[in-house]
């Protein structure tokens, strides 16, 4: 038989996650001949190699590696994965996922009807108080296309040109590939039982200010896609971030010319914005010491950080991004 479906895994230095994905991919109720896994190593390691090679002795599918050397960054990885495989059929998840024995089933059912790509639904088990970085990264849940959990014709990825590689950081990669799937007319589907469970990772304290640099990709989204942009990801500019800016510069100006009292009255919307986003973070979180301490501290900055690199990105960008 002639492989159907080809799981193409981007990987990064994660090799014991790499392991869990794959072992349940391994597992899978479709029947071996007729899918394929594509592990794309975007910094090939041996230990990533080795472990490809020891799986592939008992796999009863095909397992494949494939050392990314060209690009840099899941889009640039996933392209790679792509073109070197056979399938008809390619599905996308991530190293650290944990795809149902029946995702590639419930995956395929769903193009019965012709759809150019599908998409699935993805699981992220939480703690009863989670804290803001493992509730904000269960919004995963939410969105609609993500490359944790979906399926494309290999065809359709050939005329579209596959992942646009300037996405170099796994933010935003996605939605541009779906958009310009909207864009070109093409039909997706969604497939409930199609299901990925995608643990939260460990993060270290304070990970929500440098995930502001993220914004750099939110802008390129923006300047290829502003219409959809606005209707599905973000409909006004963060105008608080702004004021809380606003009142950091104009405090430092007033103190650096002499007048102190003035310097604390301009701080005073930093620090309402300041209350305002600690608070709406530590809601529905747990509320331990060290997580409202970050909560706290995190939330006095990351306005100022996110305005910071919303200025980079409409420079490097080339586009008016608020």
């Amino acid at each position: 038989m002639s492989v159907l479906v080809s799981v193409v895994v981007p990987t990064w230095r994660r090799p014991a996650l790499l392991a869990r994905c794959l072992e349940a991919l391994l597992a899978q109720a479709l029947q071996p001949a007729l899918y394929e896994i594509v592990v794309a190593d975007d910094a090939p390691e041996e230990a990533v190699r080795e472990l490809v090679e020891q799986l592939r002795t008992r796999a009863r599918c095909g397992l494949r590696y494939v050392a990314v050397r060209a690009t840099q960054g899941a889009a640039g990885a996933r392209n790679a994965g792509w073109r070197a495989a056979c399938g008809e059929i390619i599905a996308f998840t991530d190293d650290d996922t944990v795809p149902d024995g029946g995702w590639l089933l419930a995956g395929l059912r769903a193009f019965a009807g012709g759809a150019c790509a599908v998409t699935g639904r993805i699981e992220m088990p939480l703690p009863a108080r989670p804290t803001d970085y493992e509730k904000d990264a269960a919004g995963l849940t939410r969105a609609e296309f993500v490359t944790a959990n979906c399926f494309v014709r290999r065809d359709v990825l050939a005329r579209i040109g596959g992942f646009d590689e300037r996405f170099t950081s796994a933010w935003r990669e996605d939605s541009d590939l779906h958009f310009r799937l909207l864009e070109a007319g093409c039909r997706i589907e969604h497939a409930p039982d199609a299901l990925v469970v995608h643990p939260v990772r460990e993060a270290a304290f304070g990970v929500s200010l440098g995930q502001q640099r993220k914004v750099l990709f939110d802008a390129l989204l923006y300047r290829k896609h502003p219409r959809l942009y606005r209707q599905r990801i973000r409909r006004i500019p963060p105008i608080d971030y702004y004021v809380s800016a606003a009142s950091v510069l104009v405090a430092a100006s007033a103190a650096a010319a002499g007048r102190p009292r003035a310097a604390l009255v301009a701080l005073v919307p930093w620090l309402l914005v300041t209350l305002h986003l600690t608070f709406r973070r530590l809601q529905g979180t747990t509320r331990s010491p060290l997580h409202v301490a970050e909560m706290a501290l995190t939330s006095a900055t990351i306005p100022l950080a996110s305005v910071f690199w919303r200025s980079v990105a409409s420079v490097r960008h080339r586009v008016l991004f608020l």
